[in-house]
């Protein structure tokens, strides 16, 4: 598996390069990577499918790593962060800034971060009840779900006259993606995922319970919050570049934790790759197999991610 994995990854990163509406054959890649070669190649490899691949990397590795962290501090494998509401308050944040502030474009992941930042809080805030119930967190998100979304939507009626740019982001698209992107969201999503190691342990223990962690001399609503931050991190990166792209952190983790186990040390890493991997294969895909037409990424990853998010819900039903 330690193997396979860096493999798989490179493979797909292949696959995403030299697929798409026009496909860049072997010899021709060499000899772009070299310095050599065609001219449109040349320009296709360098200035839109090397850029865009790389994005879909960082997006499906932050989406998992947060997805990943949410689930054990909840202890719920059903945790995501598009479900529970974080994901829509850094989209929420990144509607506001594209709309209504589109001259601070630049600050966007700085937007998303403090959206998904201020939407944990809240969600944080209304689960408190003299401790941070994980049953509670998960049910106050999905509540802030469908409020941040309604206001969303609120903001685009309103705003009819300039959406257009927007409703391909709403969708959870890598279309269009080039270095400028890369650059903006690498900062944090740098930030977050170089912190997700040191997380490990607590995680490691918060699975077990509040009880058991506090037994064992974690400060427990102190470290749930810290690890939400973090998730929020990683989720603003992801969502003020690639937009609403879902299930990534839902299908990813649970998949991994089949393969390899619970320890997060182990986890985390693994989910990242995972994560990585599944974001540019669907992105690569939308934008193949509909040629001319290009489908959101986040459109084909949903069609994959609500079959699987009804099966784990009535899979942990039967089990109770």
């Amino acid at each position: 598996m330690i193997v396979m994995t860096p493999l798989a990854l490179a493979a797909t990163v292949l696959v995403g390069i030299v697929t798409g509406s026009v496909t860049i054959p072997a010899y021709e890649l060499w000899k772009v990577i070299s310095g050599e070669g065609d001219a449109a190649y040349h320009t296709i490899f360098w200035d839109l499918r090397l850029p865009r691949v790389l994005v879909g990397l960082v997006t499906g590795a932050c989406l998992a790593a947060s997805g990943a962290l949410l689930q054990g501090v909840m202890r719920n494998p059903l945790a995501d962060p598009g479900i529970i509401g974080v994901t829509a308050g850094g989209g929420l944040a990144a509607v506001i800034a594209l709309v209504l502030f589109p001259q601070h474009a630049v600050l966007l992941p700085a937007f998303a971060f403090g959206g998904a930042l201020l939407s944990s809080l809240t969600i944080y805030l209304l689960a408190w009840d003299g401790s941070s119930s994980p049953v509670k967190i998960v049910l106050a998100g999905v509540a802030m779900n469908a409020l941040l979304g309604a206001i969303m939507n609120g903001i685009m009626v309103l705003n009819s006259d300039r959406i257009q740019n927007v409703i391909p982001w709403l969708s959870g698209s890598l279309s269009g993606r080039s270095w400028p992107h890369l650059v903006f969201m690498i900062p944090y999503a740098a930030v977050g995922l170089m912190l997700t190691p040191f997380v490990a342990r607590v995680a490691n223990m918060l699975v077990l319970g509040d009880q058991l962690s506090r037994s064992l001399g974690v400060r427990v609503e102190l470290q749930r919050f810290l690890i939400i931050v973090l998730s929020s991190l990683l989720a603003g990166a992801a969502v003020s570049v690639a937009g609403l792209i879902g299930f990534v952190g839902l299908i990813v983790p649970h998949a991994m934790r089949l393969v390899v186990g619970g320890n997060y040390y182990i986890l985390l890493p693994f989910s990242i790759v995972g994560g990585a991997i599944l974001t540019v294969l669907a992105d690569t895909a939308a934008r193949s197999l509909f040629d001319p037409l290009e489908l959101p990424a986040g459109i084909l990853l949903a069609c994959m991610g609500v079959p699987f998010f009804l099966y784990l819900l009535k899979r942990k039903r039967e089990v109770r």
